[in-house]
């Protein structure tokens, strides 16, 4: 592996990743996601995996760092989501 290559990859962009938590009805969960992944499709990839409620996702959530509403259809960084941010939302498990 030569300069050359190096130098390829530095061109590439990196995920930048944040560390958030997300509270529901049933607790908290801290989460590690790309905060260019829009908010909703990252939350749906962790409740097909179990580690969130199932059931209707929710449009928006609340900011507890920023107090305000974010939108589920929006990235992280566009809703200024960073390090440290806590997502409530209502959402509970539906038990069968």
């Amino acid at each position: 592996m030569g300069l050359g290559y190096l130098r390829r990859e530095e061109g590439k962009k990196k995920p930048v990743f944040i560390n958030l938590t997300i509270e529901t009805l049933d607790g908290r969960q801290d989460i590690r996601i790309d905060s260019e992944q829009k908010i909703g499709s990252g939350l749906f990839i962790l409740r097909q995996s179990g580690k969130l409620p199932s059931g209707p996702a929710p449009d928006y959530f609340h900011s507890l760092l920023n107090q305000n509403l974010v939108s589920a259809f929006k990235t992280f960084q566009e809703e200024g989501i960073f390090d440290g941010d806590v997502l409530r939302t209502f959402m509970s498990r539906i038990e069968n």
